[in-house]
């Protein structure tokens, strides 16, 4: 048991580490050092894809820290790399976004529920404004439009630059979370939940869900095993439905 633990948990910071490198290197070149107009388009849009998906993959880092899965029996590491995570995503509260996940998994798709719009729940637009306005906060926007003046006054990155390869990343990649994490998964629909936990599992196949979400997208696996880290939930899968 406590081989295993050590193997996931070098497993965990390792993959941790690759997402969270990836991303501050790919973040500080193409916000500083790309001058977008000798760069083909397609190459500044693939680069913005990219770090739309290495955005969704720091968020989900952070929900492992929440989860204590990501360097299980380490609290105070979960805490420093899950604060380290949400605050680079948005500068997000680690804490603040701790209890409400916890509250979601409790009173997940009830009015309880800080990730669920009871009254508007097939609606995608007014769902996500919903989401979006439970976890915007002064604070964390204060922060952001310091952060820009921090690029572009001091730093001497260039508007475009910040809008391109920081702003509509970190915008789209929350819409590319709510739409697989929690519209998807969470949406009542003609066909009833399983079971108290109200979430589904897309059928994707491991390369798809792994692009759309970090397999965020086996949701239900995610509340019946809430102890297993993103990784894991595909062989989760598996071993459900065997």
């Amino acid at each position: 048991m406590l081989a295993d633990r050590r193997r996931r948990s070098a497993l965990g910071l390792a993959l941790a580490a690759l997402i969270l490198g990836s991303w501050i290197s790919l973040h500080i070149t193409s916000v500083f050092f790309i001058d977008i107009s000798q760069t083909p388009l397609w190459l500044i849009a693939g680069i913005m894809a990219l770090l739309c998906w290495l955005y969704v993959g720091i968020f989900i880092v952070a929900h492992d820290c929440m989860h204590g899965t990501l360097a299980p029996g380490h609290t105070r590491l979960n805490r420093l790399i899950g604060q380290m995570c949400v605050g680079l995503y948005a500068g997000f509260s680690f804490r603040d976004l701790h209890r409400k996940h916890i509250d979601h998994h409790r009173h997940s798709g009830t009015t309880d529920d800080p990730d669920f719009a009871e009254p508007q729940p097939m609606g995608f637009w007014p769902w996500y404004g919903s989401f979006m306005r439970e976890y915007l906060t002064t604070r964390q926007m204060a922060l952001m439009a310091a952060q820009s003046a921090l690029y572009v006054l001091i730093l001497g990155a260039s508007v475009e630059n910040a809008v391109l390869f920081w702003i509509i990343p970190a915008l789209l990649s929350s819409l590319q979370l709510f739409y697989f994490g929690t519209y998807l998964p969470h949406r009542p629909g003609a066909e009833a939940f399983a079971d108290h936990h109200r979430a589904r599992s897309n059928g994707y196949p491991v390369w798809l869900s792994l692009l759309t979400c970090f397999h965020f997208g086996y949701h239900h696996e995610h509340h019946t095993s809430p102890g297993e880290p993103w990784w894991r939930l595909p062989a989760v899968r598996r071993q459900g439905q065997s």
